[in-house]
């Protein structure tokens, strides 16, 4: 690390912070949930998805003693608690946006908990790290490409309302600061990998914003009676 150039650390210290920021993203949507007192065709799959991550890379952070990893994700499980339940209470049991259903996705989360608490039981400390952090990266990927769940919509109605800007702008900070870190200073493929391919994601969410906008969309304009 003492030889990585200065803005690599610059980077790699400021990479988490970026987490912090991305945890903080959702606020303003899930305020405005709470306004509406309606999901709209929003993606339940960011929340779930960042609860379950954040689990995984708390995990595999206290298996490998590295506290910037753990803490930052435990902060970040609360973060995912606080935005699922609160988006539950104003959901439709199931919705094509989501995708699935609200009983699906809280399956999900227990499953990767029990899976987490299985390997770390049955496996010596090293291997146990190995296969969390692949799981984790995993689910970096499903978490970054979420809001796309809602891609179909997007082209369908002309309209990019379902894709949360804030989530995704502060993805795009959070992936560029991580995969510097990743690829110059820690030569770790599972911190770079996910980062690349979330940056990746976040670019094409940032796209459709540009090009559709947050105008009404098409369908509701024209069939007022849905």
């Amino acid at each position: 690390a003492a030889t990585s150039p200065a803005w690599v650390n610059l980077c790699a210290n400021a990479a988490p912070m970026a987490s912090m920021l991305i945890f903080f993203a959702p606020y303003p949507t899930m305020e405005q949930v709470v306004k509406d007192k309606n999901v709209g065709s929003l993606p339940l799959l960011p929340y779930s998805s960042m609860m379950a991550n954040c689990f995984l890379w708390m995990v595999y952070g206290i298996l490998k003693k590295e506290s910037k990893i753990w803490a930052t994700n435990g902060i970040g499980v609360i973060f995912g608690m606080f935005y699922f339940l609160r988006f539950i209470k104003y959901a439709p049991s199931k919705s094509p946006t989501f995708p699935g259903s609200i009983g699906q996705h809280i399956s999900a989360c227990i499953a990767v908990l029990a899976a987490s608490a299985g390997v770390t039981a049955l496996f010596p400390v090293g291997e146990a790290a190995s296969i969390i952090g692949n799981m984790a990266v995993l689910f970096c990927v499903a978490m970054f490409g979420s809001p796309l769940a809602s891609l179909k919509t997007v082209l369908k109605t002309k309209s990019a309302k379902s894709i949360p800007l804030p989530f995704t702008l502060a993805t795009v900070v959070n992936c560029v600061l991580w995969s510097v870190a990743g690829i110059f200073q820690m030569h770790d493929i599972k911190v770079y990998f996910p980062n690349v391919l979330g940056l990746t994601f976040g670019m094409a969410q940032v796209a459709l914003k540009l090009m559709y906008g947050d105008s009404r969309p098409r369908l509701e304009r024209e069939e007022p009676l849905v």
